[in-house]
């Protein structure tokens, strides 16, 4: 039987890498297929950062995903998917072209220039780390990869912030079929329990008290984000995988639905000023585009969005403080 660790790696043919940068407090994150996948992505936020996401899109040609790429550094963090493409093309993976093989990564990145150095950032050399890094479950989560310079909780400024970062989670579908997912938490806004709506996360009183609450949600009229939109600090990005064989517009519905979790568990998301993405992708051997099946189609979705929020809710558990950023676990009023 084979060992599940309730997280992205429980889908056949994905690997996880890490490449951490504590002292810079940036890092980016690679999501490897061991063999060529399927992919699709949708892209909920309005300022995203992204690399190869047009090829997704199910009326393009490309039928091959063989990495996802995810990093921290703003648009500067995109570099990294080069040197993942590097690693690739030295190991003969990659769409065959003829001439040669071009590996196709995509790639999204979230903004962490507000904590520890603004001028390290994930590069070629990051993402060639991040490969040699890369292997099966238990994935790390918490302050890793593309998570170890993410935060929450920032309606009140920055200063008032709690560590976000990487978390993972995976579900055994009713027809058998395994779903996981990935994401890098870093949103301006709390984090809550969709069991139960409870706050699990955000902006820190400043008396140290416990959280702001209720006092920074006072309506539409009060903030929240007082007179400066913290632009693109709102950013979290998640990789859906499945070993179920979807085609391309399917996994893009996926993709749209599994947006349901960010929306459960994050507050505000999908704002003007953020680049929340969902990418999806399908592991299936078979090639073949399965015929429409909505109802399970319907399933797949809850179950990444389901899937999703989990992990989110996961991220922030695992997080450790960074920088003078504290995480949920050194907090004395944190509840996990």
């Amino acid at each position: 039987m084979v060992e599940r660790h309730d997280d992205i790696c429980d889908v056949a043919g994905i690997a996880v890498g890490h490449d951490t940068r504590e002292t810079a407090a940036t890092g980016c994150t690679v999501v490897l297929c061991d063999w060529p996948a399927r992919g699709a992505v949708d892209v909920r936020g309005g300022a995203p950062a992204t690399r190869e996401t047009d090829l997704l899109d199910p009326s393009c040609f490309m039928q091959e995903v063989h990495a996802i790429v995810l990093a921290g550094g703003s648009a500067f963090g995109l570099d990294a998917a080069g040197g993942v493409v590097r690693a690739l093309e030295a190991r003969g993976i990659g769409f065959d072209a003829g001439t040669a093989r071009v590996p196709i990564v995509p790639a999204a990145a979230l903004f962490d220039l507000g904590i520890g150095r603004s001028d390290v950032r994930p590069d070629a050399e990051a993402g060639l780390r991040a490969v040699a890094e890369a292997r099966g479950g238990p994935v790390a989560q918490g302050s890793v990869g593309a998570g170890t310079g993410a935060t929450v909780g920032k309606l009140a400024g920055p200063h008032l912030s709690v560590k976000g970062g990487i978390g993972s989670a995976s579900t055994l579908l009713a027809d058998g079929h395994t779903l996981g997912v990935l994401v890098a938490v870093n949103a301006v806004g709390d984090v809550f329990d969709p069991a139960n709506g409870a706050l699990v996360v955000g902006a820190r009183r400043p008396d140290g008290a416990g959280w702001l609450g209720a006092e920074i949600d006072a309506g539409p009229q009060e903030r929240p984000f007082g007179a400066q939109p913290p632009f693109g600090t709102n950013t979290t990005l998640a990789v859906v995988a499945t070993d179920g064989p979807w085609g391309k517009a399917d996994l893009q519905r996926i993709a749209r639905m599994a947006h349901d979790g960010l929306a459960r568990t994050i507050r505000p998301a999908h704002t003007p000023f953020d680049g929340d993405i969902v990418f999806a992708l399908s592991t299936a051997r078979d090639r073949a585009v399965p015929q429409p099946d909505p109802a399970a189609l319907a399933l797949a979705g809850n179950a990444a969005a389901e899937t999703l929020a989990r992990a989110v809710l996961n991220a922030v558990r695992s997080a450790t403080g960074l920088h003078g950023v504290p995480a949920l676990r050194d907090l004395p009023w944190g509840s996990a």
